[in-house]
């Protein structure tokens, strides 16, 4: 699994929103959080916990291909080029509406319906 570290944690932690992208019948199907609920919960090295409310097309992906690219920028982070970067994390996602995790989701999160559980397999910076 990858580290979540360095300049990638920092545009994590400073993110407004992430988008989160799974494969469809169809194509890429695109969905998107707030940074915010991911911070509440918590980044750890190698894994994302993501509360989810809606979320049906992306969950049905899931059960489908479990492969996950997730992207987040901040202007806050110091970039290559100048303020300004983005970080890509690819890994794999299921959602669960029942068990620990689940729970810990909604008691935080008393709208969610469980919570998205992202497994980084690999990360790196975007120029």
């Amino acid at each position: 699994m990858a580290m979540i570290e360095n300049v990638c944690r920092q545009t994590l932690e400073a993110t407004e929103f992430v988008t989160i992208v799974t494969q469809g019948e169809a194509g890429p199907h695109v969905s998107a959080t707030w940074g915010d609920y991911i911070r509440a919960m918590g980044i750890d090295n190698d894994t994302l916990i993501v509360p989810v409310g809606s979320m049906q097309k992306t969950e049905a992906n899931l059960r489908r291909d479990s492969r996950v690219q997730v992207l987040a920028a901040s202007r806050q982070v110091q970039g290559t080029h100048g303020p300004g970067q983005g970080c890509l994390l690819t890994g794999t996602a299921e959602i669960l509406i029942d068990g620990d995790l689940a729970t810990k989701v909604k008691e935080k999160f008393p709208w969610a319906r469980g919570a998205m559980l992202i497994r980084v397999g690999s990360v790196k910076t975007q120029l």
